[in-house]
């Protein structure tokens, strides 16, 4: 099945199932597919034919992504069972994370496991080949790799896994894995990361989204994606991607070019490198984004 159709039909199936999707992000090099969202809980998906396809620099970028705009990196392949988690609402048993595979313990049962065998978490932790600390966390919630869940079925032969709980993340796999760094910041969006920074904002820069940085207010309140370029037919298709996105995720989006024809595309603001220049304040950025936005496209 191409790609595209792949795309389609889980876009189809999140629309079913209740999601407000965004557009594709049909540009390259690109992290995502889709953002979508259904209720409070919003995801950024990956969509490809074979996972083994997806790769570390993704990877991050996503999670990075995530962080920045409250959001869960989930990767769908051709033959996962997105259909049941979406619409059948069957959460699967196994789901894959940046270092492999991991499926849900159920602490309880593996503490009472533990215990009846009179094993300290030490002990276990030796059988295993991890640290007790890892193992205290097994039985605080986290969850475990194929291989490790594998090993605790087979030392205390007791089922210990359940269904993953995919919309509420994973985070807990990473507890000990801190975001991955942001990638260089482009000399030519010196500008925008200036401004931004000078009225209050922390700014963090991507390599494979359909905006230049992710800016998040002091209180971080508050999210705008922004672009930078010359407007191009390019720029006018990354802004319109913004918007979709910007609409799902909750975030204003800005994109700031030598010369605008125009107020905005879509709801994504289109500011002048000189009026940029200009700001001092964030209400002054807030007012001009939102004032540019309402206006028709």
């Amino acid at each position: 099945m191409p790609r595209s159709a792949l795309v389609g039909n889980v876009t189809a199936m999140l629309e079913d199932a209740g999601f407000l999707v965004s557009d594709r992000c049909a540009i390259r090099p690109k992290s995502f597919d889709v953002a979508a969202r259904r209720g409070k809980s919003v995801l950024l998906l990956k969509i490809l034919g074979n996972i083994d396809a997806f790769d570390a620099t993704t990877g991050a970028e996503m999670r990075r992504l995530g962080e920045y705009l409250d959001a869960t990196p989930l990767v769908i392949g051709l033959r996962t069972r997105a259909m049941d988690l979406f619409v059948e609402e069957v959460p699967p048993l196994i789901y894959a994370a940046p270092g492999g595979l991991y499926v849900n313990i159920d602490s309880e049962v593996l503490a009472d496991a533990r215990e009846d065998r009179d094993w300290s978490l030490g002990r276990l932790a030796s059988e295993l080949g991890v640290s007790r600390r890892t193992v205290s966390k097994y039985e605080d919630g986290m969850d475990a790799s194929v291989e490790v869940a594998a090993q605790l079925e087979e030392l205390f032969d007791a089922p210990l896994t359940g269904p993953v709980d995919v919309l509420g993340g994973a985070e807990e796999v990473h507890d000990d894995e801190p975001t991955p760094e942001d990638p260089s910041l482009d000399a030519g969006d010196d500008l925008v990361v200036t401004v931004l920074t000078r009225v209050g904002f922390d700014v963090h820069p991507t390599d494979r989204a359909p905006f230049r940085t992710v800016s998040e207010d002091e209180r971080r309140q508050e999210s705008v994606l922004t672009g930078h370029s010359e407007f191009t037919e390019a720029a006018e298709k990354r802004a319109r991607i913004m918007s979709s996105v910007g609409r799902v995720t909750g975030t204003r989006s800005v994109y700031v070019v030598d010369r605008a024809r125009r107020d905005a595309v879509d709801g994504t603001a289109l500011v002048e490198e000189s009026e940029m220049e200009d700001i001092r304040e964030a209400d002054e950025l807030r007012d001009l984004i939102r004032e540019r936005a309402e206006e028709p496209a």
